[in-house]
This record gives C-alpha cells, structure tokens and sequence, in this order.
C-alpha cells in the first residue's frame, strides 16, 4: 500500500517508521532542514526503552505533488 505521511515530527515519524517497517510503501513529506537529514541519513526513533529503529525504506519529499497518487494520506502536522 503507498502511505503518505505528510509531516515527519513526533507523531509523523513515528507512524511512517512503524509503517515502512511492516513493508508498505512509505513517503513522508517535509521541509528544510528536517527534510535534508531524512534524504540523508534516513528516520530514525529513540523509543522510551532505549531501544533505536532507523529505517531508509522511505522516500522523503518537499511537496505532496511530487509524490504522485497514494492509497493513504495521513496528515500529521500541528
């Protein structure tokens, strides 16, 4: 399934981690510098247990336009 998760925060990194881990087809959608270090070095989580998940299975993007049609869009932004 395409997910797009359009904001890539607390809440937004959270699901777009946990949901490109399960195997979907995951983009989130960003901005500056945020955005930069995700294309970069991937999104990584630090879970309360101490416990890390890092995951470069995800496409980072500007702009909701370049990432085509999506099954699911999710909007996690404040």
């Amino acid at each position: 399934m395409k997910i797009c998760v359009v904001g890539a925060g607390a809440i937004g990194g959270l699901l777009a981690v946990h949901l490109a881990e399960a195997g979907e087809e995951v983009t989130v959608i960003d901005q500056g510098a945020h955005l930069e270090a995700i294309q970069r070095s991937g999104l990584k989580l630090l879970m309360a247990d101490g416990s890390e998940h890092l995951t470069h299975s995800l496409q980072a993007l500007a702009s909701i336009r370049e990432a085509g049609r999506q099954d699911v869009v999710i909007l996690a932004v404040k």
